[in-house]
């Protein structure tokens, strides 16, 4: 099954055999990666990364990733953009089609993505919205198959702000059958949408989604933890209330004693140390956030070489 010229917006969006694609080849690209096999599976090719929010691991992954396939990828800011200052993005959209073959946006909008996508000749990837981030999720999944050979049947437990982390995990742990728990605060739930489509994922694969406000209770027999900042960006104004809030819900060695005793940590990074999660527990040897971060350079490759490869 090609998945040439097709977009990548939500995980939800893919089969299962094409969420195996990209894991797969993930891997065999790090191993050549690793090995210093030259692999330029995208020799002449040329993404326009578009940023609408900033960045440190999207942006470096992506750019040094089509270096690696053999590509070049062109940083374009909102400064640098037209669509700053007004252009509607079905315009940028068919006027970035006649001049690269791929696009990375990261934006806050996910309507923004979709409109990008409908008016595109050219496969879209969605570096992060506000709804989903299925790079960072599909790297999750990646890492977790890496470090406990499969993915079926474990448990991932989420605890922090149902945001677009959540979200697009809440996708990526049903597609392939994994259980979910999630507990975040009351009224800090994840998005409606996501985990009603994550259902109907997890109703084909056996997947079991539990949303609760109770973080010990998620993690007991879990295989993974994951956590993420408390105000996500946009919502630094919140921070004082939401650290009110949140107080409860840090990954700490008490909450990770309570998953199984070979539990490995994710978090996607930035960390804020000592709030979300503790600086011990992140340098732990339970920890495999830094495995979690390089792993996004394979994963996002595997993402645009079957997108946009011949």
């Amino acid at each position: 099954m090609s998945m040439k010229g097709k977009d990548l917006l939500s995980i939800h969006d893919l089969s299962v055999d094409e969420v195996y694609q990209i894991l797969n080849l993930s891997k065999e690209l790090k191993a050549k990666q690793k090995n210093g096999e030259e692999h330029h599976l995208l020799k002449g090719k040329t993404l326009g990364m578009i940023f609408q929010k900033s960045s440190t691991r999207t942006r470096v992954s992506f750019e040094v990733g089509m270096y690696q396939l053999g590509g070049m990828a062109l940083f374009l800011s909102a400064n640098d953009l037209q669509i700053g200052r007004g252009e509607p993005v079905k315009d940028t959209a068919r006027v970035l089609s006649r001049y690269v073959d791929g696009i990375m946006i990261r934006t806050f909008s996910h309507d923004e993505v979709i409109e990008l996508a409908q008016y595109s000749d050219i496969p879209v990837i969605n570096g992060l919205t506000d709804l989903l981030h299925p790079c960072q999720a599909l790297t999750d999944i990646f890492t977790v198959m890496e470090h406990k050979g499969e993915l079926k049947g474990l448990k991932m437990a989420y605890v922090g702000d149902g945001n677009n982390m959540v979200n697009a995990l809440l996708h990526a742990c049903a597609k392939v059958g994994m259980d979910i728990a999630v507990a975040t605060p009351v009224g800090y739930s994840p998005n409606t949408q996501a985990l009603a489509e994550a259902q109907e994922d997890a109703a084909l694969s056996g997947s079991k989604i539990t949303i609760s406000n109770d973080p010990t209770e998620a993690v007991k027999n879990a295989d993974v933890i994951y956590t993420d900042v408390w105000a996500s960006m946009g919502q630094e104004k919140e921070l004082a209330e939401r650290m009110k809030v949140f107080h409860g819900f840090q990954v700490n060695k008490e909450l990770l004693s309570a998953a199984k005793p070979d539990a490995i940590v994710l978090h996607c990074l930035p960390a804020h140390r000592g709030e979300e999660i503790t600086d011990e527990v992140i340098e732990c040897s339970q920890s495999v956030v830094f495995d979690e971060a390089e792993n996004r350079l394979h994963v996002q490759k595997a993402i645009m070489a079957l997108l946009m490869g011949n």
